[in-house]
């Protein structure tokens, strides 16, 4: 019989403890997190070597690896990243409107915790610790439940978080790791009505379809990261190339990473070469359409479904469009409501490309990588929706609140 059940219903008990606490109380047990992850680190290092191990020894995909593998630098990003949601203002209690009725009575609009959030994710182990972070600080109660290539990270991480609360005096309950011994517990944790209140999925698009059909509960999707650059004629070719090199190549495994470029046909023969000849420099692989294989010979041609195509690798689709409105319409029928970016000197050109793209960040002459919390100062993102209810884009603290009504008066009836 799954555990699944039982551990939510601590979770929830532990919501209800959580939300009347201070910020004070809250971030004591982030401080005793980041201190534990550091004190620690050997023990997590070491755990994590082995998922590595195991992992690529079943031929996981490079991508996959990059997520999952942690270093004393990736270790030490985890840490800093707790002590800054410790050092961000909590939402809680913020009043997001007041106002004065003529029956006398007074209205307020409060930010409150969630209760229980649910994440279901593959590899990256940090995200173990950033959620619990995140949750924490908004009041929330978390139930995590990673995937089996991070199952020894996972348990060594959230063994670290289960004693720092204990030490904090915070109830254990509020940060569960669920064992991912069992695959049907994903379908058991996402149909807990009575006990889970928002279920977040981070992982690849068959995860997150399978968590979509199966939750009863409340799900804030991200299925691809389909990221497109548009660079228009008139643009600065240098200031392209690097602008896209870092977008591709940065880190090609991420969700913000740019799978797509566009060059715009009125001034493809001066812009693409030199952008192609950079990116190819640093190891991308361009698959182009036929237009884009007439400028540069090394790019191999494009198959139909490379268009839309989250690659995760250092492979780029690069096509040749007619202008703005040929971008547009690309992107439109290929984007996955990620990241859009576009590299232009027209600002009439900008401002239309902010309007009419519809995704949760539009980027002008800047990399899509700029997609993230902490970039956007929200500090560490418990994940990038894609839906649009009930959030859009990195989702930080505010993210994980909601709303209540306060009313107040002296008698008043209706």
């Amino acid at each position: 019989m799954s555990e699944v059940p039982e551990i939510c219903r601590r979770a929830r008990a532990a919501a209800r403890a959580l939300a009347p606490l201070s910020t004070a109380e809250k971030d004591k047990g982030l401080e005793k997190i980041a201190a534990g992850l550091l004190r620690d680190r050997a023990h997590v290092l070491g755990e994590n070597a082995a998922d590595v191990e195991a992992a690529a020894a079943r031929g996981t995909a490079a991508a996959m690896l990059d997520r999952l593998r942690l270093d004393d630098a990736r270790l030490e990003a985890m840490a800093r990243a707790v002590d800054e949601v410790r050092g961000l203002r909590d939402p809680v209690g913020d009043v997001v409107e007041e106002r004065a009725r003529p029956s006398g009575i007074s209205v307020k609009r409060v930010r409150v915790p969630i209760g229980v959030v649910a994440m279901v994710y593959e590899a990256r182990p940090n995200v173990t610790a950033e959620a619990s972070a995140l949750t924490l600080k908004a009041g929330n109660a978390v139930v995590l439940r990673g995937g089996s290539e991070a199952a020894r990270s996972n348990a060594a991480i959230g063994g670290i978080i289960t004693r720092a609360l204990a030490e904090a005096g915070l109830p254990e309950a509020a940060v569960s790791i669920v064992s991912p011994a069992d695959r049907d517990d994903v379908r058991v944790l996402v149909q807990q009505v009575d006990h889970v209140d928002l279920v977040i999925p981070r992982g690849g698009e068959s995860l997150i379809r399978f968590v979509t059909e199966n939750a009863r509960v409340p799900v804030v999707q991200h299925y691809r990261g389909v990221c497109h650059l548009f660079v228009e004629r008139g643009a600065d070719p240098a200031l392209a190339a690097r602008v896209v090199v870092n977008a591709k190549l940065s880190r090609p495994s991420a969700c913000n990473a740019l799978e797509c470029l566009l060059v715009d046909a009125a001034d493809a023969e001066r812009l693409l070469p030199p952008i192609a000849a950079e990116l190819t420099l640093g190891g991308c692989e361009l698959r182009g359409c036929e237009r884009t294989l007439a400028l540069v010979p090394a790019a191999k041609p494009a198959a139909e479904d490379d268009w839309g195509r989250e690659f995760l690798a250092k492979i780029l689709a690069v096509r040749i469009v007619e202008g703005l409105d040929g971008a547009l319409a690309h992107v439109a029928r290929h984007g996955s409501g990620h990241t859009e970016a576009i590299v232009t000197p027209h600002a009439a050109s900008a401002a239309r490309f902010r309007a009419e793209v519809d995704a949760a960040c539009v980027v002008v002459n800047a990399s899509t990588r700029f997609h993230d919390g902490g970039e956007l100062g929200l500090g560490a993102e418990i994940g990038i929706a894609t839906s649009r209810l009930h959030w859009r884009g990195p989702m930080g603290l505010e993210a994980l609140t909601t709303m209540k009504w306060i009313v107040d008066g002296d008698g008043q009836i209706r």
